[in-house]
């Protein structure tokens, strides 16, 4: 008998009827799990059946790998997020106890333990155990949680016929959203929003510990701008047990960046069987091919201990969604459209018990990236000078921004129990490295010297790292004078960050730089690094026997922006079994990021140039730039959890988050003004550069630039139909209505006010005010049929007027057009056939009427092309997607 893995247990069942194709030992467990609930008598009773229906059980009891729920991947029934349907799913208890489990004292004390703790509810809906947002030992039901959580299974992930996990989670939750699209390195880099804020504003965890982010930052104007997440696509998706998505804000309890909410990835850690999984689809426009492979399996590692292995393939190809270039008339300009990419990514993740009380864990994951983002089409008559490269490219050529990435994250820790303190002690280390080049390029002025003319540049080199290390504890206390238990939990950590910037080659660099992106200059690279120390509490019980509070308090120190501290006070009343209240209120931050502070970079289109540079660089300083703070935060949410009748169960929250300082590109400067702070950073510029307009030639840094305020509803609802021996229908609704106001705008050292019309809608307007996912599952015998719509609210963006021969030329940098993307309706429908009891085949199609984005006006379109915005998150450029996906388990 184990323990240590953590307080919950699950009982393995071994019968006659496990044997079969279709009760599984997960299955089993599950059955045994969920009757365990009961207790002593739940046991006995097992026990009587058992010795009357002449079945035999094999105990092995093994407590959980990560202190988080036992859950079993693909058992709901609905593709809402399983936080939100009802326990209908639960199975019937058919087991049996034999006594052979109970042959010696050790094993005796441990049965014992096992039937007389809490013990997870297997089955899905509102009787997940939950671990996000709670610090109570064993966990939390999903239906009792103070704040609003959405879990999703493995198995609804999959039912969505996506490739990927954070497009995914958008077909699935509607506070959460992805960007239209994406310019430039920043298309290359996958990152999701909460409840229409930054990425960075979202905390993403991996079995409850923080996750290092990505290294390349997303520096193109647009909602995310300035963005350096965590890509959540570098996670084997074949690893993922459940995904716990909290939508409330959480600084208090897991620190900087719990803003909008936290995402927590718990990867599976079954000792037992292998998972395979293939998609392939294709767009409706027959282009961006996809597959992806999806590979997992567990072992035990003697009888102590686990061995869980995932890996996936994931491939796309390039799509085209451009208009007509302006200048030409033709389709040759392939710069809207998703960027090509290959993946491999592998996970392993193992426990092992020392001694009945302490438990040595590990994880390390491993993901390589190779993709390709095309730019705007260069014309043949530009190379008229250039002999050389007119000869490479007779007919123009449309340069490519490449991204080669290594990704990798290695946790290993130990945790047991002592004196009845659970104690949790672990080390992260992460790193995520970005080597970004351009190919199918040109640098004219390296021709008209040398006459050489490579095509192939190395332009920038990103580093990241992050190591965290962590020390964490809770007991339960009972006094005499109180009459409920007290959980107090504690912790302290320390985590170092570092960021590294790196030179693009000496041919990226000469006179103007590589055509496309020029090459990051020794000026503007560099190593940079700080470091975290933070200590929590945390203290929660019940007031009275309906009446639960918990309490949380946060400190950090940064070594370059200073201290911060944090607190959160939830609550929750349940009325009756079938109506509770819950609210909360706290304080979080956002600490800028080291690419906030130190990144620097040019952008060079053919009549136009872009820059970011640091906010403490010369250029920065001389036009008035000022050092980054901290963005602050106070988030009020209140909500309702109901069961008006039986099988209807219903949850509605309402949010108000106000940011402070908020982060994004500032005090924006153009022309001669942008012309002289790129040069005193270093930068070369094009040859022509004097002939373009001043707005078509600008620069701009990182500051905190304005106060916002965010307020809306969430929505969940969910009701199952039974239709007899026909079968049932299981129906979900889920809706999230958005706003987001400036309250207050920043001015530079001249009292300037640092955004534009256009930058305030990318805080205020460029995200949906409305998402709404309804429908239903169908399951009869071997068929399901799933059949969902999504609607999109409407974004509202200010748009650039282009002129000039084919749009060459940006007008003005005041004055924008206002324009509304109106909302969209998609249909997603998924037909699956059970071929086999481990064998089943999906047919199906996600936009499955193929709708896009509004089209942009003429004149609002740089070079013609751009016919759809993609500085939004509401619905994607792509288009129609159909899929076939298979699905095999043993």
């Amino acid at each position: 008998m184990r323990k240590g893995f953590s307080s919950e247990t699950v009982i393995r069942v071994r019968s006659a009827q496990a044997r079969g194709p279709v009760c599984g030992r997960g299955f089993s467990s599950a059955l045994l799990a969920a009757t365990l609930l009961s207790g002593f008598a739940g046991g006995e009773a097992l026990a009587a059946e058992s010795t009357q229906s002449g079945k035999a059980v094999k105990h092995a009891a093994r407590p959980a790998a990560q202190t988080g729920a036992v859950r079993h991947a693909g058992t709901g029934p609905s593709a809402l997020p399983a936080a939100v349907r009802p326990a209908s799913t639960a199975v019937p208890a058919s087991a049996s106890v034999a006594g052979p489990a109970a042959s010696s004292p050790r094993q005796v004390r441990a049965l014992r333990d096992a039937v007389a703790a809490p013990a997870p509810v297997a089955a899905e809906g509102e009787e997940s155990v939950i671990v996000t947002g709670t610090r109570e030992t064993g966990g939390r039901k999903a239906r009792e949680s103070l704040s609003p959580i959405d879990v999703v299974s493995a198995k609804q992930i999959s039912q969505t016929g996506q490739p990927n996990l954070r497009e995914a989670l958008a077909q699935l939750l509607p506070s959460l959203t992805m960007p239209t699209g994406g310019f430039d390195s920043g298309a290359l880099t996958d990152s999701i929003s909460l409840r229409g804020l930054n990425p960075n504003e979202t905390l993403v965890l991996v079995d409850g510990k923080r996750r290092h982010t990505t290294a390349n930052i997303y520096a193109d104007p647009g909602p995310q701008q300035g963005s350096t997440a965590v890509d959540i696509d570098m996670i084997p998706m074949a690893a993922i047990d459940h995904v716990e998505v909290l939508r409330d804000g959480a600084s208090a309890q897991y620190g900087s960046d719990a803003v909008a909410g936290v995402v927590n990835i718990i990867l599976k850690k079954q000792d037992h069987g292998f998972h395979a999984e293939s998609i392939s689809g294709i767009t409706a426009a027959k282009d961006g091919f996809q597959q992806g492979v999806y590979l997992d399996g567990g072992a035990k590692l003697g009888n102590r201990g686990f061995v869980h292995v995932s890996g996936d393939f994931y491939h796309t190809d390039h799509t085209f969604r451009s208009a007509p270039d302006a200048r030409t008339g033709q389709k040759n300009n392939y710069v809207l459209g998703q960027p090509e990419q290959t993946r491999e990514s592998v996970a392993i993740k193992a426990g092992y018990d020392l001694t009945d009380s302490i438990q040595l864990y590990g994880t390390g994951t491993y993901a390589h990236r190779h993709a390709e983002s095309y730019q705007n089409y260069r014309l043949a008559s530009s190379l008229a000078k250039y002999p050389g490269y007119a000869a490479i490219y007779p007919w123009g050529y449309s340069p490519l921004e490449t991204l080669d990435e290594d990704d990798f994250e290695l946790t290993a820790g130990v945790k047991g129990k002592v004196w009845g303190w659970n104690w949790d002690l672990s080390t992260v280390y992460g790193r995520d490295f970005d080597d970004i080049g351009v190919i199918n390029s040109a640098n004219l002025a390296l021709e008209k010297d040398t006459g050489r003319t490579p095509t192939r540049f190395d332009v920038q080199g990103f580093n990241n790292s992050q190591w965290s290390n962590n020390f964490d504890l809770s007991r339960k206390f009972k006094f005499s004078g109180w009459p409920h238990e007290i959980n107090v939990a504690g912790g302290a950590s320390y985590r170092y960050e570092s960021y590294s910037i790196g030179t693009g080659s000496e041919d990226s660099l000469y006179g103007s730089g590589s055509d496309a992106m020029a090459g990051t200059n020794a000026g503007n690279a560099g190593n940079f690094n700080r470091d975290v120390v933070a200590g929590y509490v945390d203290v929660s019980t019940h007031l009275t026997r309906h009446w639960q509070l918990d309490l949380a308090g946060r400190y950090e120190h940064y070594t370059d922006v200073g201290d911060t501290e944090t607190g959160k006070v939830s609550t929750r009343y349940e009325v009756s079994p079938r109506l509770a209240f819950r609210a909360t209120i706290s304080n979080g931050f956002h600490a800028p990021t080291l690419a906030q502070e130190y990144y620097s970079a040019l952008a060079i289109s053919p009549t136009a140039a872009r820059g970011l540079i640091g906010v403490n660089s010369p250029g920065a300083l001389a036009n008035g730039a000022s050092p980054l703070k901290p963005e602050r935060s106070t988030n009020v949410s209140g909500g309702i959890v109901m069961e008006p009748f039986r099988k209807l169960h219903v949850t509605v929250d309402v949010y108000q988050i106000n940011l402070r300082d908020q982060i994004m590109p500032g005090g924006q400067v153009y022309g001669e003004q942008a012309k002289n702070a790129l040069k005193m950073n270093g930068f070369g510029l094009p040859g022509d550069v004097d002939t373009w307009s001043a707005s078509s030639l600008s620069t701009h840094w990182f500051a905190n630039v304005a106060s916002t305020r965010t307020q809306g509803l969430d929505l969940t609802a969910t009701y199952p139909t039974q239709l007899g021996d026909i079968g049932r229908i299981d129906w979900d609704v889920a809706i999230n209505l958005n706003r987001t106001r400036l309250s207050h705008q920043g001015t530079d050292a001249d009292g300037n006010p640092l955004l534009n019309a256009q930058s305030i809608a990318y805080l205020t307007t460029a995200y949906p005010r409305s998402k709404m996912i309804f429908g239903g599952r169908f399951t009869s015998g071997k068929w399901t049929v799933g059949v969902h719509e999504i609607r999109y609210g409407q974004t509202t963006s200010q748009l650039t007027y282009y002129g000039g021969a084919g749009n060459t030329s940006s007008l003005s940098s005041t004055q924008f057009r206002e324009f509304h993307n109106t909302p969209k309706f998609i249909t997603n429908l998924e037909v699956t056939y059970r071929v086999h009891p481990r064998l089943a085949l999906t047919l199906g199609g996600n936009n499955l009427f193929d709708a896009r984005p509004s089209r942009v006006p003429d004149n609002n379109r740089y070079l013609g092309a751009p016919q759809y915005y993609m500085s939004t998150s509401q619905l994607g450029m792509n288009g129609g997607f159909y899929y076939l996906r298979g699905d095999i388990n043993f």
